[in-house]
């Protein structure tokens, strides 16, 4: 860990609550996470952690899943991507910068493609089974296929922010008529 990183976990630590970070370790979730997965993430005990977790699912933030063998939490990924659109938006990018972003990732993408001669993450992962790679190479196609699937979501974020980059537009709030 860097000095960076204890200086911000020790200041989110001292400057929040444990149901403040059990909401910002909810909000982030990319998986569903068990309550004793968040509470261990956000430093705070299993029962306290649960019924903050149970008032964000009524609130409609998270949704819950009962059908597996541990109860399971998970963000609206809709939200969150909205979110993340108005955030791509508001950032002072130009649309033409996050259209380069867009295309860089996509590049980014059919390199991989072709270095590995496969069409998607999983097919990058089968390779793995190859016995002359080594653990090293191994690593490195792991990594890879995990930043492959980061990419794919971003560039439907992204992608839905450039298309609707007019109607994520901040609003002056309308005048009060008479």
């Amino acid at each position: 860990m860097t000095e960076d990183e204890s200086n911000s976990e020790g200041l989110m630590e001292r400057q929040t609550t444990g149901e403040d970070r059990v909401r910002m370790t909810a909000r982030q979730l990319s998986e569903p996470r068990t309550a004793n997965w968040i509470a261990s993430e956000a430093g705070w005990s299993h029962e306290p952690t649960k019924r903050v977790l149970e008032r964000l699912v009524d609130d409609g933030i998270l949704h819950r899943d009962d059908s597996g063998t541990h109860t399971t939490y998970y963000p609206d990924y809709r939200r969150q991507a909205m979110q993340e659109a108005m955030r791509l938006r508001d950032s002072g990018h130009t649309v033409e910068e996050l259209t380069d972003r867009l295309a860089d990732m996509k590049t980014q993408i059919r390199d991989w493609k072709g270095e590995f001669d496969v069409e998607s993450p999983n097919q990058l992962r089968g390779t793995l089974v190859d016995e002359s790679l080594d653990a090293e190479e191994e690593d490195r196609r792991r990594e890879i296929a995990r930043e492959w699937e980061h990419l794919q979501r971003r560039i439907k974020i992204v992608g839905f922010a450039i298309r609707e980059w007019d109607f994520l537009a901040p609003r002056e709030p309308a005048e009060p008529s008479s």
